[in-house]
């Protein structure tokens, strides 16, 4: 049976703040009649303005979503409004109670085409063809990875002080751009935002990696690999389960949905998941994609356990991975926090693995005992040894200072992100082991 999820997880699901604000005042058990789940799926009746209310149904372990409303958000406020009501208020939402037809029928359809799609042969591919696209794709992005190196040492010999003459970066992006690398058209792109003493170092690391796109035949296969996904190839999900899986119990360590990096619509958004293996220890993110109005469709709610198989892509260091089978619902987590490191062990951590991945910003990182401290400074965190900046432009203030009240002064352990800009708070165990999420966009 699916377990009830936090309200700081349902609101994660919701592709903008009115959204969230409108879901709020549908969290009652007022506008809802009918209200039922049966671990698997939930659904209920919300009276609206017209004399028929909206039928409402969400199907927990995707998630997915269907509502007879005419919204075009989704998921919309009546589902949002109603797993926050099952979520807050168990006995409006009773368990063990059987589907409405009108559910029952939706996720009848659901599951019949989930086995269609399974049974359906994959289309026939011409390997030929597939061999001279990538051949001249690969052509493609050596040119432009070598455009790139000369744009750069012209920006170093004209001086790095006079930005006046150079003009901005987003020429030089939309040429990676029809080069086919938006891996390098998002690194140009934030050129024109870094400060002018960071400027040499980011000049560099993007010098190194035009460098190895054009010698990817000459490096070996992890680095290769690394550097490929950095340029802006992608694999392909149904390819990478097709390979090795590692199937594991995964702890969701936490989340994060926020505006999607570069793009023609910055309305799209991107989910971050993180996990952990249980047996394993091994390090997983998760990435799902959401289109305008609509919130990415993976949920998996933080302090949970999901035992699947997952897929990594090639690398060096491995960590992004496709979610593939899972074997039954999330569960809760075992009590308490999980094991952490301290600040010095956090540093070297991610000292290894930008030794294996050089343009690695941050490595997933939990910190144990630490306490938040606000300096003149900035934020910092301290395990009492040894202190690592909070990374500002990562974290909001609602965040931070909601860190401060869950450790009121106190050690506590904290998961984010540790990298060369400091540590990214994700979420946070208060002092009875409950997770905290500190960010809900």
């Amino acid at each position: 049976m699916e377990e009830r999820w936090s309200t700081e997880h349902v609101l994660s699901l919701a592709p903008d703040a009115a959204s969230r604000k409108a879901a709020g005042k549908l969290s009652t058990s007022a506008p809802w009649s009918a209200a039922g789940t049966d671990g698997g799926a939930v659904w209920g009746e919300c009276r609206g303005s017209g004399s028929t209310p909206y039928r409402t149904v969400v199907e927990l372990a995707t998630p997915a979503y269907r509502c007879s409303c005419p919204s075009r958000k989704f998921p919309c406020k009546h589902a949002l409004g109603l797993l926050l009501l099952w979520s807050g208020s168990p006995g409006a939402v009773p368990d063990g109670a059987e589907p409405a037809d009108w559910a029952a029928d939706w996720l009848k359809e659901r599951q019949e085409r989930s086995e269609q799609r399974a049974e359906r042969a994959p289309a026939p591919v011409d390997p030929a063809a597939a061999r001279r696209r990538a051949e001249k794709r690969s052509a493609r992005v050596a040119a432009g990875a070598a455009e790139l190196r000369l744009r750069l040492a012209d920006r170093v010999r004209h001086g790095l002080a006079d930005r006046s003459t150079a003009g901005p970066w987003e020429e030089v992006a939309a040429r990676m751009v029809d080069a086919q690398a938006p891996g390098l058209a998002t690194r140009v792109r934030e050129l024109d935002a870094v400060p002018q003493h960071g400027l040499l170092e980011e000049y560099a690391m993007l010098h190194l990696l035009a460098t190895a796109a054009t010698r990817l035949d000459e490096l070996p296969a992890p680095l290769a690999a690394t550097v490929r996904a950095r340029v802006g190839y992608t694999t392909d999900t149904a390819e990478l389960l097709a390979g090795p899986t590692v199937r594991d119990r995964w702890q969701v360590l936490g989340s994060r949905t926020s505006p999607m990096d570069g793009g023609a619509d910055e309305r799209l958004t991107t989910r971050r998941l993180w996990l952990r293996g249980a047996k394993t220890g091994r390090q997983a993110l998760l990435i799902a994609f959401g289109r305008p109005g609509q919130a990415p469709e993976l949920a998996l709610p933080t302090g949970q356990v999901v035992e699947a198989e997952l897929a990594f892509h090639p690398g060096t260091r491995p960590l992004r991975a496709a979610l593939g089978t899972r074997y039954g619902a999330p569960e809760a987590a075992p009590a308490g926090a999980p094991p952490g490191l301290t600040v010095a062990e956090a540093v070297a951590g991610y000292g290894s693995a930008v030794a294996d991945d050089p343009w690695l910003d941050a490595w997933p990182t939990v910190l144990d005992e630490v306490v938040p401290v606000l300096s003149p400074e900035g934020w910092h965190l301290t395990d009492g040894r040894h202190t690592v900046p909070v990374h500002r432009a990562a974290v909001t203030e609602a965040a931070l200072w909601r860190l401060a009240a869950v450790s009121t002064g106190r050690p506590l352990t904290v998961f984010g992100e540790h990298g060369h800009r400091g540590f990214a708070p994700v979420t946070a165990w208060d002092g009875d082991g409950r997770p905290i999420g500190l960010t809900t966009s």
